[in-house]
């Protein structure tokens, strides 16, 4: 008899089934559903940063249970995304979001030879962004130079896989030193992160720190947070360094601080009791990077702040009706931005959730890894 992660997984999977077959029809990568249709990503066409997600979520359910339709869908929407190397102008730091989730699970699963030169080509590109006065470049316009976010501890493994790949040891070496300065810049005393801190492109130096996605100037954006946590998790993973293990662990103890009593996830830690905006993607991540950190440490307590908040979103925040092509509901892009979603449908929301669900299930193809 499967148990209830077991029924979730598989209630999502249908779900993405059928939703596959609208994707493929409209001949588009999903960012969001909304009123039983996809929508595709509000910036840059399929350059946008969360194009991975969707053929991840694929990859995941063919991880659990190999049906061929994934197979062809995950790679149509590789498809797209590797036709993005050529156009070039939209692609930055999250080439890894992008591509190691896709590409790099594909070759992970299939052994396919083109996916494995994808991933590198995606490699390459985000080596090219590191600067060596010590960070990795997060975008393009000519403003933001020097401009890092703490969402690029999640990219790093992209860098980390290279390295491994080609035996090459440059790509995991400029993984280290932007690991090392988030470290130093980005992690505060009360194991809160920093979400963007501008450096001067010169010497490395910090300018400033910038509020970001967050309610304000030093509050705490939660999915900020979880991308802390967990992508200091993975940093620790791919190189057994102690002093980021030691980061993962502040970052959730100030996380699971903050779960609410609903298993729910705030916006933003700080955010003003007047308005209610929840982003349950952060919560999905850090249950994730949880999980994570429970094996790299054997404390059960990590594992049973993850299930508070999987139980949390399946108890609250799933639609499974056929009204909406995607899961997980109450996601928020950005505390103060609702151009990009606030308490809707977000795929990359279901990413995480399809993720969680598979550590639980035992299934999870670690694409990080």
């Amino acid at each position: 008899m499967r148990n209830r992660y077991e029924e979730a997984f598989q209630k999502a999977a249908d779900k993405y089934c059928r939703g596959a077959r609208i994707a493929a029809r409209e001949g588009i990568i999903p960012y969001k559903s909304e009123k039983g249709a996809w929508i595709p990503s509000p910036f840059d066409g399929n350059g946008w940063w969360t194009g991975g997600f969707y053929p991840a979520i694929l990859w995941q359910i063919y991880a659990a249970d190999k049906p061929e339709w994934c197979l062809i869908e995950a790679r149509r929407a590789e498809s797209l995304l590797t036709e993005e190397f050529r156009i070039f102008s939209h692609l930055n730091h999250d080439v890894g979001f992008m591509y190691l989730l896709s590409c790099g699970a594909d070759h992970k699963l299939t052994g396919d030879k083109q996916a494995a030169l994808d991933t590198l080509h995606a490699a390459s590109l985000l080596m090219g962004r590191f600067n060596p006065a010590g960070y990795i470049r997060a975008w393009n316009q000519p403003a933001q130079a020097g401009f890092a976010i703490i969402d690029c501890m999640m990219n790093l493994s992209l860098l980390y896989w290279a390295s491994r790949k080609t035996g090459d040891p440059r790509f995991a070496h400029a993984a280290d030193v932007h690991a090392h300065t988030a470290l130093r810049e980005f992690l505060r005393p009360d194991g809160s992160v920093s979400h963007i801190i501008e450096f001067d492109p010169e010497t490395g130096a910090r300018v400033r720190e910038h509020p970001g996605q967050g309610y304000a100037l030093g509050s705490q954006w939660s999915r900020g947070q979880a991308w802390g946590l967990y992508g200091f998790t993975l940093a620790y993973l791919n190189t057994e360094k102690p002093e980021y293990l030691d980061a993962a662990k502040r970052i959730a103890a100030n996380f699971m601080a903050h779960i609410r009593p609903d298993g729910l996830t705030d916006c933003d830690f700080c955010q003003p009791d007047t308005e209610e905006r929840i982003d349950n993607i952060a919560g999905a991540i850090a249950a994730c990077g949880l999980m994570e950190l429970e094996k790299a440490t054997g404390d059960e307590a990590y594992r049973n702040a993850a299930l508070r908040l999987v139980d949390g979103l399946l108890e609250h925040c799933c639609d499974w009706t056929d009204q909406r092509l995607g899961v997980l509901t109450h996601c928020t892009a950005s505390y103060h931005d609702d151009g990009a979603g606030r308490h809707t449908n977000i795929v990359y929301g279901d990413y995480f959730l399809m993720e969680a669900l598979a550590k639980l299930n035992g299934t999870d193809l670690m694409p990080w890894l």
